[in-house]
């Protein structure tokens, strides 16, 4: 048996080890990480389709039961708060996010987080201008300097054709923006959602200047899956992607490189505890077992003999998602355009992002390693509870769900606080 043979079925079984040390069967994944799976709730629908081979898809997820217009002569509050709450629109919105998350109003004003997409939204600037006058936030644009949008090689024309992924850059702007209101924002918008573009574009936002790159996109990873390590490898720049919509199954890359830090996600919800908050495991974030990536020397999970996805992860469910103003929803078939909830693991790494560049020191992220040093387990909440192994299960192991200490959908936790970044 080759070596990669190998690899890929030590892959399937460490996946199907039990906790108690039993091993179920083998089950193939539901759907690839590059198809679009069916919604498990009526009202969430996703927001790219299938990817086409050679293609990514990206990972938003928008709630087809709440639409607000924008708020036509709304009062905006002061540090990321409305005014008056009755008429915030529905969804978390940035002081929701800082108070479950333990963050300061204040960090990253030399920071430059990039988003990397495909295609062209026209009207990015104008909706982040929405987002952020409605909760407060200050003015990030292209004539003060804080907004800046490129093409895959970083001139600002000619832009690319709109190839449906408006939802997915509004939500990547406004996350980054709730979680580091003082950081600029860089958005690179590649030609066409293909592994090769989007790579070229990760490339451009760090020649650029990007001290934090986040992408909400992937595809399933395969046999060519390290060969595009590179575009994804910038030691001093913080790369963070998405670990995908579809629950466990085979991982996705980019957030499987070693070089990346994985995002998964949690549903999050205000209770009456001392944290005011409670999460547990999304059971659409994405998880699993690399076949083709080693695993790295910082992480020891003991059932998967690969990269083991994710590495952290913050609120990404639909029902408790956030708040996101867009008006570019042609490719949403009769969604209208304004203020929606919308989730997916593409929340989750852009806020992750914007957390990185609010503490400030994006040199420690050549790789993942430093959320798993024992120092950074007190800024992160461990989140136990939930699955994400719905559409394919793994008896009770942590590849699949919410335990103590390290998990699949929920890798180390979510932030508490900055100690840990």
């Amino acid at each position: 048996m080759s070596r990669i043979a190998n690899r890929r079925l030590l892959g399937v079984l460490g996946a199907a080890v039990l906790a108690i040390g039993t091993i179920a069967t083998a089950v193939a994944p539901a759907s690839a990480t590059g198809a679009a799976h069916p919604a498990a709730a009526s009202n969430v629908k996703n927001v790219c389709g299938a990817a086409k081979p050679g293609f990514d898809r990206c990972f938003a997820q928008i709630r087809t039961d709440i639409h607000e217009p924008a708020h036509i002569g709304r009062t905006p509050g002061t540090a990321g708060r409305v005014a008056a709450a009755a008429a915030a629109p529905a969804g978390f919105g940035p002081a929701d996010l800082h108070s479950a998350y333990n963050l300061p109003t204040t960090g990253g004003a030399n920071q430059t987080v990039a988003i990397v997409d495909a295609g062209d939204d026209p009207t990015a600037e104008a909706d982040l201008a929405v987002y952020r006058t409605t909760y407060g936030l200050p003015a990030c644009t292209t004539a003060n300097g804080c907004f800046t949008k490129v093409n895959e090689r970083g001139a600002a024309t000619p832009l690319p054709a709109d190839v449906g992924w408006g939802v997915e850059e509004a939500l990547d702007l406004d996350m980054v923006s709730a979680a580091c209101p003082q950081c600029k924002i860089l958005l690179v918008e590649a030609d066409q959602p293909t592994g090769t573009d989007l790579g070229l574009s990760v490339n451009t936002a760090v020649k650029l200047g990007a001290t934090e790159v986040s992408n909400s996109y992937g595809a399933t990873e395969s046999s060519i899956t390290p060969s595009d390590a590179a575009y994804y490898t910038h030691p001093g720049v913080a790369i963070v992607a998405s670990s995908g919509d579809s629950g466990y199954g085979i991982p996705a890359e980019p957030a499987v490189f070693s070089s990346v830090i994985s995002v998964g996600g949690t549903s999050l919800t205000k209770d009456s505890s001392a944290r005011g908050w409670s999460e547990k495991a999304w059971y659409g974030a994405g998880s699993g077992c690399s076949a083709w990536v080693d695993k790295p020397a910082w992480q020891s999970d003991p059932n998967c003999p690969g990269r083991m996805v994710a590495d952290v992860s913050a609120d990404a469910d639909p029902q408790t998602g956030p708040a996101i103003y867009v008006t570019d929803t042609a490719d949403l078939q009769g969604l209208p355009s304004g203020w929606n909830v919308v989730g997916g693991t593409s929340a989750s790494s852009p806020f992750i992002a914007g957390v990185i560049g609010l503490a400030g020191n994006p040199a420690k992220y050549a790789d993942a390693s430093a959320f798993y040093a024992p120092a950074a387990q007190a800024g992160l909440n461990d989140v136990v509870g939930g699955t994400n192994g719905i559409f394919q299960g793994c008896g009770g192991d942590y590849q699949c769900n919410a335990v103590v200490g390290y998990d699949g959908p929920t890798g180390l936790g979510t932030p508490n606080g900055l100690s840990a970044f």
